[in-house]
């Protein structure tokens, strides 16, 4: 299992690096996240975005099965369903809170509530991942 540090200095330089998603919490039943809403990751009305929602949830979900690899493989989202409750304004700060529903041999469900500071909830993602061998 990998440590926070790590797994932040992983993505430092990919998509939830320059979005600014920040871990809280890893372990193999739960990952929890935060994320400045700034104003280059929003649609007009100064909301943040819904594909940026959608992949806040997804780099949870896939940290969630990354705790859980077996040796020699890797992981890729296969199904993501998002429902959008309430946008997030710019300047605030959003809460990821991502569990596990199945952690199998071959797939893996997640679900990650989106919350606003106030503990609204913005959205709901569900999400299976498929577990792979490693690339040669």
């Amino acid at each position: 299992m990998q440590t926070l540090e790590s797994l932040q200095r992983v993505w430092a330089p990919l998509l939830p690096g320059l979005m600014g998603i920040e871990l809280k919490e890893a372990s193999a039943e739960r990952v929890v996240a935060t994320m400045t809403v700034r104003p280059d990751l929003c649609t007009t009305g100064d909301s943040l975005h819904g594909g940026a929602i959608m992949a806040f949830a997804d780099t949870l979900g896939a940290v969630g099965t990354f705790q859980n690899l077996p040796e020699s493989t890797r992981t890729t989202t296969i199904d993501s369903t998002t429902k959008f409750i309430r946008g997030a304004a710019v300047g605030s700060t959003i809460t990821g809170e991502c569990t596990a529903f199945h952690r199998g041999r071959t797939t893996m469900v997640w679900q990650t509530l989106v919350k606003t500071e106030a503990g609204k909830l913005c959205a709901v993602v569900t999400q299976t991942q498929l577990v792979l061998p490693a690339k040669e």
